[in-house]
């Protein structure tokens, strides 16, 4: 059997002294999306922030592909094809759109074609290029960070809440660029959300974080679960 694209088994995580995280057990498959819902305060960020290498685990095992990572910085993790997508300042407002996505390679070598298949998600990308980031909308700069994202073909994404905030048009483009990436790819993703509409169209399997710890999971076919999850999210 393959090794599972993350592997994260009685994680432990906070801030100093204080715990966030209270052993959190969760598998990602290769291919797969698996939605981490939960309201804020939950945890949500700290667990991404921890297995990005932010911040180092109190307690427990964290793999990727099979691979241990406890103790790997951020830049290590990004060589190993897994990209990041956070949900504060995750762009550089003076750099220019393509400074920004450049930022997604770890060479400029290949740009050009990469920069070619993002703008076929995200057209405006090529044609505003040379625009500095932070002036373009709020729904705009979520999808440079998302097509950053994809530039490199991570084989994991670890995408923090890139729904908030954003127009129902613009959420269904995203939904629509995440289920055409992972056809046919190995590409799984990690998704934190309190958009249960948003996760369930995208993800195959959910699970659901209150205070810290895992209350739920299951999959998203199972009937009657976005009524489940809303019960969760709603104590």
């Amino acid at each position: 059997m393959a090794d599972a694209a993350l592997q994260i088994e009685h994680l432990t995580s906070g801030y100093g002294e204080a715990m966030v995280l209270r052993d959190i057990t969760l598998s990602l498959q290769q291919g797969e999306v698996l939605a981490v819902l939960g309201k804020n305060g939950m945890g949500k960020s700290t667990l991404l922030k921890t297995i990005m290498g932010f911040l180092p685990p109190h307690g427990g095992t964290i793999r990727i592909h099979g691979t241990p990572t406890t103790g790997l910085s951020p830049h290590r993790l990004a060589a190993r094809s897994v990209a990041y997508s956070p949900q504060d300042q995750a762009i550089f407002q003076d750099l220019s759109v393509e400074e920004n996505l450049r930022l997604g390679l770890r060479s400029d070598r290949g740009f050009a074609p990469a920069l070619d298949r993002v703008a076929g998600f995200f057209p405006f990308l090529a044609k505003r290029r040379r625009q500095a980031a932070g002036t373009l909308s709020g729904g705009e700069q979520k999808m440079l960070i998302m097509a950053r994202a994809l530039l490199s073909r991570p084989r994991l994404m670890l995408v923090d809440e890139i729904s908030e905030g954003l127009q129902p048009s613009v959420i269904l483009r995203m939904a629509e660029v995440m289920r055409s990436e992972l056809s046919g790819s190995q590409l799984s993703i990690l998704l934190i959300e309190q958009n249960v509409q948003f996760a369930l169209s995208v993800a195959q399997r959910y699970a659901v974080l209150t205070r810290g710890e895992i209350v739920d999971t299951g999959l998203i076919a199972q009937p009657g679960v976005e009524a489940r999850i809303h019960d969760h999210l709603a104590v």
